[in-house]
C-alpha cells in the first residue's frame, strides 16, 4: 500500500461539519487495489492522469474502499481535495474543479455537481450547506441532497467575501462597465439581491 498523503485542514481536508467517515489521499495508485474500486465518474478517458485517488473508510465495514476520481481542469486555482459534507454520511471530492458528492455507505451512489468547473467551495455552517461557485451562478447542497441554485450573479466570475448565519455577500463582475458589482445571497432561499446578470 502506497504511503498516504497527510491531509491538514489548510490544505486538502476541509472539516466543516461531523462526518463518519476516515479517507486518506495517496500519493500513487496501490499496487494492489482493494476488492472495491469506484471510478468517478463512470465513463472518462485517461482516468489516471491526474486524478484523487482516495482510500475510504466508512460506517462499520472493515475493509477499505478505492476511489478514483477524475481530474477536470489543470488549472491550479480551482478546488482541490475532500470536503465534509452537512450529511455525515457524505463525501465531496474535488479535482481540479470537478466535484463529487459520494454516499460513503453506497459509494456506487454519487452525484457531480453541474458545474464544469466548480470555481470555488464555502460552507456555510449556520445554514446547514455547503457552497459551490460556478462562473455565474451558486449552487447549495444541503443534509438532504440539492438545496437551491442561484439566478444568474455575474457575466462571468463570482467571487464570495463573506459567508456568515443566512446571508452570503459576494461581487460579480459586469462585462459592459468592466467593473464588480455587489450582490447579497438569502441562504434559506438562494434568492439575491444585486448582482449583474447577462441579458437573455
Amino acid at each position: 500500500m502506497p504511503r498516504a498523503v497527510e491531509m491538514p485542514a489548510s490544505s486538502l481536508l476541509h472539516e466543516y461539519f461531523p462526518r463518519n467517515w476516515q479517507a486518506e489521499i495517496l500519493s500513487t495508485p496501490p499496487l494492489i487495489a482493494p476488492a472495491r474500486h469506484y471510478v468517478y465518474p463512470r465513463v472518462v478517458e485517461e482516468i489516471e492522469r491526474g486524478a484523487l485517488q482516495v482510500l475510504l473508510r466508512a460506517g462499520t465495514s472493515a475493509s477499505p474502499a478505492l476511489l478514483t476520481f477524475a481530474r477536470g481542469f489543470a488549472e491550479p486555482s480551482l478546488p482541490h481535495g475532500l470536503w465534509t459534507c452537512p450529511n455525515p454520511a457524505q463525501l465531496c471530492a474535488a479535482c481540479g474543479g470537478y466535484v463529487y458528492l459520494v454516499d460513503t455507505e453506497k459509494p456506487e451512489n454519487f452525484l457531480q455537481v453541474p458545474y464544469r468547473p466548480v470555481t470555488a467551495i464555502h460552507a456555510a455552517a449556520k445554514a446547514g450547506l455547503l457552497l459551490f461557485a460556478g462562473f455565474q451562478t451558486l449552487w447549495a447542497l444541503g443534509a438532504g441532497g440539492p438545496a437551491w441554485e442561484s439566478k444568474k450573479l455575474s457575466w462571468e466570475g463570482i467571487r464570495i467575501t463573506r459567508v456568515e448565519g443566512w446571508e452570503l455577500d459576494g461581487f460579480g463582475w459586469d462585462l459592459m462597465t468592466d467593473r464588480e458589482v455587489p450582490f447579497r445571497v438569502d441562504l434559506k432561499t438562494g434568492e439575491h439581491t444585486g448582482g449583474i446578470a447577462p441579458p437573455g
